[in-house]
């Protein structure tokens, strides 16, 4: 539709609408003049990986060797390379919906299968520890958590995740945490679950990256920080299907990760405001629900008393790309029914013009 001229606003987008900062991309640019273009190890060099444990000792209070650090190309690859050494044919992973999609295509290209617990927008989409207990079978191989939520913006609290972490010893079971957007939250905390102890560490993959965080999405650069044997089989699985993440968007992410908070916060405040500005103008429409995240930059809100008879939420999120000319993404993508998601990851002129076009092609339905 836009190539065609039509003046098209995108919620699509899960991704920083912010330039990478000009430290990262000097370190790229270095990198390449200095000819540091060739293979490197398929595990990351040893630069970086030191620089995220000293990024996880400082930011999460956690402690890792190098060696425990696999640097992979984005967290979604991080991600894909956990399943693939850790899940079996038979073996059920728990996920919590609403959730990004991949994760339930990459337990089943590893022929697992998802165990879905559904967390209701009431309780701000986190779950119950009696679901997570209940979904808990002989077959269950790991848990999979995502806080900060992509699509619902849900955070995780403590007392949560430390249950998630008593059900995991207490039945021998693996946690996967993908904290991908750890840096961006509004008026709560975060925690990573493997800080809780000892024994939780030993059964948890850390997932992070630098695309949120540091507006870096095209980079391709994530990381899992696990216990070293499952770090040794991810390091031999990676060397056979892609090798080395990107030479010198590597030396980008050094240099990332060893840049001063506030070089994110101003990131996040200007998040904050556009959560409290799209929040605000979402909920003036007549039948919408919606609160505000706490986390990640998505508005998830329930759409359901806006849907006409028979109509789904993938139905409305046609109607508003051809009538009002707004691109949102239906929540049952995300095993979220009812629910749209709108990425404020845009301007807030475009967040106010967006939402006054939905508000408008609802109220003038037929």
């Amino acid at each position: 539709m836009k190539a065609d001229g039509i003046d098209v606003i995108s919620f699509g987008a899960g991704e920083p609408d912010f330039n990478t900062p000009q430290p990262i991309c000097d370190a790229a640019k270095d990198a390449i003049d200095a000819g540091f273009t060739k293979y490197t190890p398929s595990a990351g060099i040893n630069e970086l990986r030191e620089a995220i444990c000293g990024k996880l000792s400082r930011e999460n209070g956690l402690e890792y060797y190098p060696s425990q650090i696999i640097v992979s190309c984005g967290a979604k690859h991080s991600v894909y390379n956990s399943m693939q050494v850790l899940v079996n044919p038979g073996d059920e992973v728990i996920l919590i919906a609403p959730y990004w999609m991949t994760y339930a295509d990459q337990i089943q290209l590893a022929g697992g299968i998802p165990k879905v617990v559904y967390a209701s927008a009431e309780s701000g989409f986190v779950p119950e520890l009696a679901q997570i207990r209940e979904a808990i079978s002989a077959k269950t191989k790991a848990i999979l958590i995502n806080s900060p939520s992509n699509p619902s913006g849900a955070v995780l609290p403590d007392s949560i995740l430390q249950g998630i972490a008593e059900l995991a010893e207490e039945h021998d079971l693996w946690i996967i945490s993908d904290e991908i957007y750890e840096r961006l939250i509004y008026g709560t905390t975060f925690r990573s679950i493997a800080s809780f102890s000892h024994n939780t560490k030993d059964r948890t993959i850390t997932i992070g990256g630098c695309s949120k965080s540091y507006a870096m999405t095209g980079w391709r650069i994530g990381f899992a920080a696990s216990p070293l044997p499952v770090a040794k089989a991810m390091s031999n699985f990676q060397d056979q299907v892609t090798s080395n993440p990107t030479s010198f968007a590597q030396k980008g992410a050094t240099v990332a990760f060893n840049l001063p908070s506030e070089s994110v916060e101003a990131m996040r405040v200007e998040f904050e405001a556009r959560r409290d500005l799209i929040v605000g103008l979402l909920s003036d429409i007549p039948g919408v629900m919606i609160s505000p995240p706490k986390g990640a930059f998505y508005a998830f809100p329930d759409i359901s008393k806006c849907l006409l008879p028979g109509e789904t939420d993938l139905d409305l999120a046609a109607f508003l790309l051809e009538k009002a000319h707004v691109a949102v993404v239906p929540g049952s993508v995300f095993e979220g029914k009812g629910h749209i998601r709108l990425s404020y990851a845009t301007s807030r002129e475009n967040i106010e013009e967006g939402v006054r076009r939905i508000k408008d092609a609802l109220a003038n339905r037929q």
